[in-house]
């Protein structure tokens, strides 16, 4: 059965049982991780996306689900859970940094801001980067009341970087000019 009737009060679980209010902080970050990853998945099922760009889109979402994990464990919980919450770690940031590297290697160096629009991919890219950058803030904010990994923070601010240098890829890639920031005079 899908359905528990045990959140109909705004209350909800945290890994290790501790019910907490639906508005808390922990699940305000853990559940914009949830809607990244589901804008992942609509970029990785967009038509014009390459398998290795697949696997990588994969390889994230998957790490999202481990970042929203250990977010999702109380602070107080036991060892014993704990223990069978996977962690991120150095090598998930590198492979995203070698990502970055890979992608800006084929790009010219950016001279100026850069509007989004202009094609869906690069689009829906940004759609990624806002929404990461969207919960980045939140886990900074949970930071502020609850010990937050740093391996996390560093995955994050990768993950919206590697959006944007793909969102500018897609348009390079689909050989559309990119659309300067022409601030008002």
């Amino acid at each position: 059965m899908i359905y528990t009737k045990t959140g109909d009060k705004g209350t909800t679980s945290l890994i290790g049982g501790t019910r907490v209010s639906k508005d808390d902080i922990r699940l305000e970050a853990y559940g914009t991780f949830d809607e990244l990853s589901a804008f992942v998945a609509v970029l990785g099922d967009s038509e014009g996306v390459d398998a290795h760009e697949i696997e990588v889109f994969d390889r994230i979402q998957n790490n999202l689900l481990v970042l929203e994990s250990c977010l999702a464990l109380e602070s107080q919980s036991s060892a014993e859970v704990s223990k069978y919450i996977p962690r991120l770690t150095e090598d998930d940031v590198t492979f995203l940094e070698h990502e970055i590297d890979a992608i800006n290697a084929q790009l010219e160096p950016l001279k100026y801001l850069i509007i989004p629009g202009g094609n869906i991919l690069s689009s829906r890219a940004h759609v990624c980067r806002t929404v990461c950058r969207r919960a980045e803030r939140n886990l900074v904010r949970m930071g502020g009341e609850y010990e937050v990994d740093d391996v996390l923070r560093r995955f994050v601010n990768r993950l919206s970087d590697y959006f944007f240098v793909l969102s500018r890829y897609f348009m390079k890639k689909a050989n559309v000019a990119e659309k300067p920031w022409k601030p008002a005079k």
